[in-house]
C-alpha cells in the first residue's frame, strides 16, 4: 500500500553530535564496506530507513520493497513512464480492446535454473492474485469495471497466454507488470492449509525464510538478509536481458541495501564514502551543493516529484465489537467538511516551503501527481486551500464551533478540539512537517498531540486496528492515476480514510459510506474504461476537484525530486519517475571513488 514519502522538524546537531555521528557513521561504513569489498567492488550500496515487511510480493503493500530487483512481470516501465516488455516479447490487444496475447520470451528461467513459462503466468493470476483466501491489494487493482470483476486467464499454448477483461480498460496494460511467482516452488503453500484453514501460502517467504529459498525472475536474487542492518542482492545468473553485445546484465554484481536509523545517519553515511546514492532532502541542499565536485558526486535534479505527503482525519463511522473506530465525539468533527476545510486553511504550506523544503518545492493541491499529463493545477481551476487563519476561524464557526475564554476551539457541546497526529519516525522532514501543522494550529485554537511512532506501528493502526485520529503520510505516484484506485475505491485496501477491514480480519458494523466517496470510485471506473485520452483527462478533473472540495486528503508540499549519486556510478538517466536507478540493468561502476 504504501511507496512513503514523509517529513519532519528539523534541529540542528552540535559540533559534538556531528563528530561524534561521523566518527561512528564511518566505523560502520568502514565495516560495511571491508566485508562486502572482500567479496567485490563492483557493488551499488544506499540506504533504506528501515526493514522490508515480507519477501513475498503478493502480500506486500508497502514501500521499501525488494520486488523492483527480484521480481519482473510481463511489462515494465521505463524512467519517461513509457511501458517496454518484460518476461513478455510482445503482445496483442484485440479489436474490441478487451483481450491481450502476450507472448513469452523463449528460454526464460527462474534464478534457481527451472523453466519460467506460461504456466507460471497462469499460476500468479489464477491461484494467487485472484484467489479470494489470499488478502492481496493486487487483486483490488486488477478489478476492471463498474462491477470491479477480474479479467479471465487462459493459457493459449505454451508460447502465449490471453487476458481478457470484462470491459475496455485503459490502464490494463500497466498492471501486467506484478510480479510474476514460480509454481514450481508456490503451488503446494496455495493448495495446503494451516490449522485454521489458510493457505500457507500466507506465512510463505517471510523475513524468516532463508535466502536461498527465495526464487527470483528478476535482475538480482536476495544473497544475505541481516535484520536492522543490510540485505544485500546478488545478480540473478539466469536473467533475460542483455545489451546490443550479447553481455549479460545487469553490470553490477551487487546492490546492497544498507538500512539506518534515520535521515541523519543516511547523510553521515553518505559523506564518509558509505553510500553511492542520497535522496537530497532540502535541509541537506546547499551542504550538498557546496560538497559536490570535492565529494566526487552529482546532485540530479528531475522537477516535481511524483508523490504526495498529506494529512488525513479517520472518516470511519464503524464499530468493531460494540465499540466505535474513533470517539464519538471527534468523529462528529472530523466528518464535518467545514472542519476539514478550516483545518486546510489553517496550515500554513508556504512557511513549510521556505523552512523546512528550503525553497526547493511547491504546494500540492491534488492527489493525481504533477508529473502526470491527466494533472489538473489551481490555475486550472482546481480548488486550493493557501494559508488563511481568518478564513479557518470563520469556518469553524460556521460549522458550530466556538471559541471559549482562552481563545481555544470548542464544539457546540463544549469539547475541546484536541486530536492526535501520528507519522512515521525517524524521517526528518516528515517530523517537521507534523511540528509544524501542531503550531500553525494552536494558532487557530486546535491542539493537536503530534506522534511520531514506529512505522510498524503505524501501519498496523491503518491496517489492523483502524483506532487513529489523523495522520501525515506520504503516497508515491506516477504516471497513471488508476495506480491510486485502490485508494478511492469504497471497499479497497488502501481506502483508509474509511477503510472496510479485508477478508480474514474483524469486521465492522455501521460503517457509512458518504456519496462524494461513491461518486469518486464511481468515476476512477469510468476513467479506467474511457480510451478517449480527452475524455480520460476530464473525468480526472472531476475526481480531483471532488477531492478537493471535501478534502479526505489534506495535500500539503510537493519537493522537488533530488537525488546525490556518487561519481562512480554511471550510466544515470534521472528521472522523477523512477529516480537515479530505473535503468538499473544498464548502470556500471568505475573504478574510481
Amino acid at each position: 500500500m504504501l511507496k512513503n514519502i514523509l517529513i519532519s522538524k528539523w534541529r540542528r546537531l552540535s559540533i559534538v553530535s556531528i563528530v561524534l555521528a561521523i566518527a561512528i557513521g564511518i566505523s560502520s561504513c568502514r565495516a560495511l564496506l571491508q566485508s562486502s569489498s572482500a567479496q567485490t567492488n563492483n557493488q551499488l550500496v544506499y540506504g533504506i530507513l528501515s526493514d522490508p515487511k515480507t519477501f513475498n510480493p503478493a502480500l506486500s503493500n508497502e514501500s521499501p520493497n525488494i520486488f523492483g530487483y527480484v521480481g519482473e512481470g510481463l511489462i515494465t516501465e521505463n524512467g519517461k513512464g513509457e511501458i517496454e516488455p518484460a518476461l513478455a516479447e510482445s503482445w496483442v490487444i484485440s479489436p474490441d480492446k478487451k483481450t491481450v496475447t502476450f507472448t513469452l520470451k523463449k528460454n526464460l528461467k527462474w534464478s534457481d535454473g527451472a523453466p519460467l513459462t506460461i504456466d507460471d503466468v497462469a499460476f500468479t493470476f489464477n491461484e494467487v492474485f485472484f484467489n479470494e483466501d489470499i488478502p492481496t491489494d493486487t487483486r483490488d487493482i486488477l478489478k476492471i469495471g463498474k462491477d470491479r470483476k477480474l479479467p479471465t486467464v487462459k493459457k493459449v499454448d505454451n508460447d502465449r497466454i490471453e487476458l481478457t477483461t470484462p470491459d475496455p480498460s485503459a490502464p490494463f496494460l500497466r498492471t501486467t507488470g506484478i510480479s510474476i511467482l514460480p509454481a514450481h516452488k508456490l503451488r503446494p503453500t496455495v493448495v495446503q492449509k494451516d490449522k485454521s484453514g489458510k493457505p500457507l501460502f500466507l506465512s510463505t517467504w517471510g523475513l524468516n525464510t532463508k535466502p536461498a529459498d527465495l526464487v527470483s525472475n528478476g535482475m538480482y536474487m536476495v544473497d544475505t538478509y541481516t535484520p536492522g542492518e543490510r540485505i544485500v542482492f546478488k545478480k540473478n545468473p539466469y536473467y533475460w536481458r542483455k545489451d546490443s553485445k550479447g553481455q549479460q546484465q545487469p553490470y553490477i554484481d551487487r546492490v546492497v541495501w544498507q538500512i539506518v536509523e534515520s535521515t541523519d545517519t543516511e547523510l553521515v553515511q553518505f559523506r564518509s564514502g558509505g553510500l553511492d546514492s542520497f535522496k537530497v532532502l532540502p535541509d541537506f541542499f546547499s551542504l550538498l551543493k557546496k560538497e559536490e565536485q570535492k565529494g566526487g558526486y552529482k546532485i540530479y535534479n528531475g522537477g516535481p516529484a511524483t508523490g504526495t505527503t498529506f494529512v488525513s482525519f479517520n472518516l470511519n463511522e464503524g464499530e468493531r465489537d460494540g465499540k466505535p473506530l474513533v470517539d464519538p465525539i471527534k468523529s462528529r468533527w472530523f466528518n464535518n467538511v467545514k472542519f476539514r476545510q478550516a483545518i486546510a486553511y489553517g496550515i500554513n504550506r508556504q512557511r513549510m516551503i521556505n523552512n523546512i523544503y528550503r525553497g526547493l518545492g511547491a504546494p500540492q493541491d491534488s492527489p493525481i501527481s504533477v508529473p502526470s499529463p491527466y494533472y489538473l493545477s489551481r490555475e486550472q481551476g482546481l480548488p486550493f486551500y493557501d494559508y488563511n487563519p481568518k478564513k479557518a476561524k470563520e469556518l469553524f464557526t460556521a460549522a458550530g464551533f466556538k471559541y471559549n475564554e482562552q481563545n481555544k476551539l470548542v464544539d457546540d457541546r463544549d469539547n475541546p478540539v484536541r486530536f492526535t497526529l501520528i507519522t512515521n519516525s525517524g524521517n526528518k522532514i516528515r517530523e517537521a512537517l507534523g511540528t509544524q501543522i501542531k503550531q500553525d494550529l494552536a494558532l487557530v485554537g486546535v491542539e493537536v498531540d503530534f506522534t511520531p511512532i514506529a512505522f510498524s506501528l503505524l501501519i498496523d493502526r491503518i491496517d489492523n486496528s483502524l483506532q487513529w485520529d489523523s495522520l501525515l503520510i506520504g503516497f508515491t505516484g506516477g504516471i497513471e492515476p488508476n495506480d491510486g484506485a485502490n485508494f478511492w475505491s469504497v471497499d479497497g485496501g488502501s481506502h483508509i480514510f474509511n477503510l472496510k477491514p479485508q477478508k480474514g480480519k474483524p469486521q465492522l458494523t455501521d460503517r457509512r459510506v458518504a456519496d462524494w466517496e461513491k461518486k469518486i470510485d464511481e468515476l476512477y471506473i469510468q476513467a479506467a474504461q474511457e480510451l478517449d485520452e480527452g475524455k480520460r483527462r476530464q473525468i480526472y478533473i472531476e475526481t480531483q476537484k471532488i477531492t478537493q472540495e471535501n478534502l479526505p486528503c489534506i495535500y500539503l508540499v510537493n519537493p522537488l525530486s533530488l537525488s546525490a549519486v556518487k561519481n562512480r556510478v554511471q550510466g544515470i538517466d534521472y528521472s522523477p519517475i523512477g529516480g537515479p536507478f530505473w535503468n538499473l540493468y544498464e548502470l556500471k561502476i568505475s573504478d574510481r571513488r
